[in-house]
């Protein structure tokens, strides 16, 4: 078999109207923004409403960035959505192939929380390798606020919601230079969103559970510690079997969840801050929509350009990391 690379081709994003900054957080909780911004570096995020949804947004982005591809929707062969947040818990990608026309793809849902990005990455790059697919379009979106618990401080100040979409095409080379992923299901209680069993009896003697799911629940120092120690590993490993040093990258694109995080990383890598690609001061912590969100705005406004090379890492509930080198562009 000849062998056949992954390309980054296109790429767009999308985010609710509505902005909800750190002083109107302050109306709902005991907090205040020199509080937030010191510890977190958010200032605002987006919320969507009633009538935006996780599917409009997220065909939103993919539109963007099939015209940035020149394809049209027909020409997918494969839709990947990294969520955590569904309209339908049986899965809304193929809603999503739905609205977009891409008659030919497959759809379905994948579920990493804040590392899905990356993990949805590396997945469709094996279809693309065995010669299964060539066109593939990976979408990153989440509307956490759904599920935070706004009387909750520790955590409301953290999340907003949003979507990032990529478009990913054979090539002959292959632009996903190396990669890792992790997982560690022992500090699942750091930061998940639960199921909470709720006993209902059918008839006398059979019981079963129908509840809902608690808002999220993060115990934040010890995920900061976590990201600190496991995320620079990550990307050294990553660096490891690209068989590049950490002063060949461009960019640095971390999960956009704590800028103390991204700080803390950076330095450890020795990375400039210039060469640091930071957007959660506007949008604070979206999730699986993080990475693309964040590589859409530097590519819009210039900073990325084609054959750059970004060490991106992604981190979150489950536990789940990983990191990806890759080049951008054709």
């Amino acid at each position: 078999m000849t062998n056949i690379g992954i390309a980054i081709t296109a790429i767009g994003s999308a985010t609710p109207k509505v902005s909800l900054d750190n002083q109107g957080l302050s109306q709902i909780v005991e907090t205040s923004d020199e509080w937030i911004s010191s510890r977190t570096g958010i200032h605002q995020r987006k919320l969507a409403n009633t009538a935006e949804s996780l599917c409009s947004m997220a065909t939103q982005a993919s539109l963007a960035a099939l015209a940035q591809a020149n394809i049209t929707a027909t020409d997918i062969d494969l839709i990947i959505l990294a969520t955590s947040t569904p309209d339908d818990l049986f899965g809304t990608a193929s809603q999503i192939q739905g609205e977009l026309g891409a008659v030919k793809a497959v759809a379905f849902d994948m579920t990493a929380a804040c590392s899905g990005f990356i993990f949805g990455l590396v997945t469709a790059a094996q279809f693309i390798r065995t010669g299964v697919y060539q066109n593939i379009l990976l979408i990153g979106a989440d509307i956490l606020s759904r599920w935070v618990d706004w009387e909750d401080r520790r955590t409301c100040v953290l999340f907003g919601d949003g979507a990032g979409a990529v478009i990913l095409q054979a090539s002959n080379r292959d632009r996903l230079l190396g990669f890792e992923l992790r997982s560690d299901g022992s500090q699942n209680d750091c930061l998940n969103l639960s199921y909470q069993p709720q006993p209902k009896q059918i008839i006398e003697g059979v019981t079963v559970s129908q509840g809902t799911y608690k808002p999220i629940s993060m115990n934040g120092k010890e995920v900061y510690r976590f990201a600190v120690q496991k995320v620079p590993e990550v990307i050294e490993k990553s660096l490891f079997r690209a068989n590049i040093g950490v002063e060949k990258v461009d960019w640095l694109l971390l999960h956009q969840a704590n800028q103390r995080i991204i700080d803390a990383v950076a330095k450890r890598l020795e990375i400039p801050p210039e060469k640091v690609i930071s957007n959660l001061r506007n949008y604070g912590n979206t999730s699986a929509a993080s990475i693309p969100l964040a590589l859409d705005e530097a590519v819009r406004e210039g900073k990325v350009k084609p054959g750059d090379i970004i060490a991106a890492s992604g981190f979150g509930a489950g536990l789940t990391w990983g990191a990806a080198i890759f080049e951008w562009g054709v």
